[in-house]
């Protein structure tokens, strides 16, 4: 049984663009969305502050744009526009679902959502909001890894997890590796060390400097989200 000392009051989504397509080779598949905004309103029936940072890479990859010969800052840019596309699928799905969010871009684009303002996120997720950050960092040749690491960082999360299709950290990947064996635990060093792809280097030094802890898990086993924010041994930790 989890005691209250252990769930976290507030925490950050880590979601890929990929995760959003489900099986489609494409876009935004709405059952993943519907199953997101149902692990999304759990948190929020527990009483946890939820703040998720989305990436883009179901509808543009700036680094992939960039190695097919565009230029990396114009493909980052148009990254952080498709991220804006997938905060706002995901808004729309959390209010239809009852919930209230509000999307906070890191690049201006009034007509559309609010400006990345730390203070003004942090008040929203003290009024129930869940928050989502999009445009990445604002900045080329940053990940959305970075991203949701310095968000974290900023509003004062009390953990960080980054959700994908598998269900921790591995030695190696387990759909090629049938004896990949997956961690419980990691130090942000050993992720270093070991040049584990949990996130990119950037992410995971910002995490270790500032003391923020992550986990790892599969966001299409339900409840997952949930058992990890009240502490439960879900996926893996990093810390």
């Amino acid at each position: 049984m989890t005691s209250s000392s252990d769930i976290n009051r507030r925490v950050l989504i880590k979601l890929s663009g990929e995760a959003l397509m489900g099986d489609d080779d494409y876009g935004i598949n709405p059952e993943v969305m519907q199953n997101v905004a149902e692990e999304i309103k759990s948190l929020i029936d527990a009483g946890i502050q939820a703040a998720i940072v989305i990436g883009g890479g179901n509808i543009f990859r700036g680094e992939g744009l960039a190695a097919g010969g565009m230029n990396r800052v114009s493909g980052d840019h148009m990254g952080m526009l498709a991220t804006v596309i997938n905060a706002l699928a995901i808004q729309d799905k959390l209010e239809q679902n009852g919930m209230f969010a509000r999307v906070m871009s890191a690049i201006k684009i009034h007509e559309i959502c609010e400006d990345y303002i730390c203070r003004r996120a942090i008040r929203h997720l003290e009024k129930g909001r869940v928050v989502i950050f999009a445009a990445g960092t604002g900045n080329p040749f940053f990940t959305t890894d970075s991203a949701a690491s310095l968000r974290a960082i900023e509003i004062k999360a009390d953990l960080m997890i980054k959700a994908t299709k598998v269900d921790g950290v591995y030695t190696a990947d387990p759909h090629k590796e049938a004896n990949a064996i997956r961690y419980d635990e990691l130090t942000y060093d050993e992720v270093l060390t070991k040049k584990l792809a949990v996130m990119d280097q950037t992410a995971v030094v910002l995490c270790r400097d500032n003391n923020m802890p992550l986990r790892v898990l599969d966001m299409t086993a339900k409840g997952s989200i949930l058992r990890a924010a009240q502490g439960e041994n879900e996926g893996t930790l990093v810390s």
